[in-house]
């Protein structure tokens, strides 16, 4: 039986078994015309497109037939990228008016993982809006292709699947192109989206379809939708400010673990642990106000996953830096050199670990658990009073609380900073590190330019004890490189430990100017 016919061919089995029809007409009235509460994009693999109409969750849940529409677009800008630049586009779809997209969303702005670009406004057919500053509108890129619709009636609730497959056309390129749109009730969303994932690579998109079409006719990137630390500055409530938080940091994963590869720069695996680091940093920040299981079993796999990337970065720092000044100072030395070709593969090994991590169901499922928690707001289920009134708390408040707490730690740790110990310095490091994300996140609040001394001064912190850290690590991975009974590994091994072992007493130097500045610097979230 063709799959196109799975829902109604369930009732009318119902009907001839003699059995009631409540459970038809209850999947007639679930797939009733969805109310947008929620849409959620992901790109797929075209291969993967194809095999949509028979995944399992499809056949069944699909009431009535698909739908096979015009797919195709074409979108505009003025020959200098005013709207672009402003991160708008004018969109002119096969059906239906032009339309002013924003393909790229405000700074401050709340934001998630996979949210479409969003339809500013109609716009009359030869229109030019005021947006594009008196500059005539010329088509830049296109798309060609079909939308087939789908009716899902999960027991959540009404989901309509948009599939859009085709190519993305500019006057020098093409390529294919496949999305999925999921719109409904959130929970029923999400749940649509768990049980495709689980067998197709979906994904939220790094850039929506619009952008890429921009980018394949300027020759370059897409720009990520966040990168960086988040923007809090339009959150008024500790509970938005969480939220702003978490979104920002969920989209920085995304962006940087999609360009993860071997043959790339160590970056991508750099920043990805910096963006999760933060997340988790935010989970423990606003514990207090949002604690509960989900977030807890969430921070977990993220720790699982930072497991997963951990290697790979080591390694990277260690060949990009004391390895590389070992063998600049030993030139042509065969066992340095050696000992750097077994390093370089264990390297290999630890990003051959990391793809198979974001290749697999486990990670997608991740990304849409995390986006769960996001939306459907877990720490709010059962929360009592004194809770809500951290949750609704001025924002400033919260923020100034948590950073009073921490930069007192971080200040009676480093009391007699010159007598500290090794273990010492790196507790200090660690609580600096706390300091300095809970103060990326909250100075935001304080104006554009508040923090921005304090922070500098305290990632040179950072950077003079992280500098003893890498040291110690490298220590480490060289050790695991060692062969019994070959007497050059052995020598290698022992330049690169005493190289290790040289850098931490120089660079304690740095590390205790940088503390000492760091004092002398007012706290940014504070007026006394």
């Amino acid at each position: 039986m063709p799959a196109g016919h799975a829902g109604s061919a369930r009732a009318r089995t119902a009907e001839a078994d003699g059995e009631p029809r409540a459970e038809a007409a209850e999947a007639e009235a679930r797939a009733a015309e969805p109310e947008a509460a929620l849409s959620l994009e992901f790109v797929l693999p075209p291969e993967a497109a194809a095999r949509f109409g028979r995944q399992a969750a499809v056949s069944r849940w699909r009431v009535g037939r698909a739908r096979s529409l015009p797919g195709d677009r074409i979108w505009f800008d003025t020959p200098e990228g005013t709207l672009a630049a402003q991160g708008l586009i004018v969109e002119a779809p096969a059906r239906g008016p032009r339309r002013l997209l924003r393909i790229r969303p405000e700074a401050a702005g709340p934001w998630h993982p996979g949210q479409p670009a969003s339809v500013l406004r109609e716009l009359a057919a030869d229109a030019v809006p005021e947006e594009a500053e008196g500059g005539g509108l010329a088509a830049i890129a296109a798309f060609a292709g079909r939308e087939h619709a789908y009716r899902l009636a999960p027991p959540e609730g009404a989901v309509e699947a948009r599939l859009l497959t085709g190519e993305i056309r500019s006057v020098a390129a093409q390529r294919p192109a496949a999305r999925l749109t999921l719109s409904g009730a959130p929970a029923a969303v999400l749940a649509v989206a768990r049980a495709l994932a689980a067998d197709l690579p979906m994904l939220p998109p790094t850039a929506n379809l619009a952008e890429e079409g921009r980018a394949l006719a300027a020759g370059a990137p897409a720009r990520p939708f966040r990168q960086g630390a988040p923007d809090t500055s339009a959150a008024t409530t500790a509970e938005e400010a969480f939220r702003h938080a978490i979104g920002h940091l969920l989209e920085v994963v995304r962006q940087c673990t999609a360009r993860i590869a071997p043959e790339a720069t160590p970056e991508p695996v750099h920043q990805a642990r910096v963006a999760l680091r933060r997340l988790r940093s935010v989970f423990r920040v606003f514990r207090r106000a949002t604690d509960c299981a989900a977030l807890r079993a969430l921070d977990g796999r993220l720790r699982e996953v930072l497991a997963v990337l951990g290697p790979a970065r080591d390694w990277d720092v260690f060949l990009g830096g004391i390895a590389a000044d070992v063998a600049a100072a030993f030139p042509g030395d065969r066992r340095i050199e050696a000992l750097l070709r077994a390093a370089a593969k264990e390297r290999e090994a630890a990003y051959a670990a990391v793809e198979r991590m974001l290749e697999g169901a486990a990670w997608r499922m991740l990304l849409l658990d995390a986006l769960e928690v996001l939306l459907l707001r877990p720490w709010r289920e059962g929360a009592e009073e004194a809770r809500r009134e951290v949750l609704d708390a001025p924002a400033t408040d919260f923020g100034r609380e948590i950073l009073d707490r921490r930069w007192t730690r971080l200040r009676r740790a480093g009391e007699d900073f010159a007598s500290l110990t090794a273990e010492e310095l790196h507790e200090l490091r660690l609580d600096g590190k706390r300091l300095r994300y809970a103060a990326e996140l909250f100075a935001p609040l304080f104006g554009p330019k508040a923090g921005r001394r304090f922070l500098r001064r305290l990632a040179a912190l950072q950077d003079g004890l992280g500098l003893a850290n890498d040291a110690a690590v490298a220590r480490g991975l060289v050790a695991r490189l060692a062969r019994q009974g070959d007497a050059g590994r052995a020598w290698a091994v022992g330049v690169v430990e005493g190289w290790s072992v040289a850098r931490v007493a120089a660079d304690r130097g740095a590390a205790r100017e940088a503390w000492d500045r760091l004092l002398r610097r007012d706290r940014f979230w504070s007026s006394d």
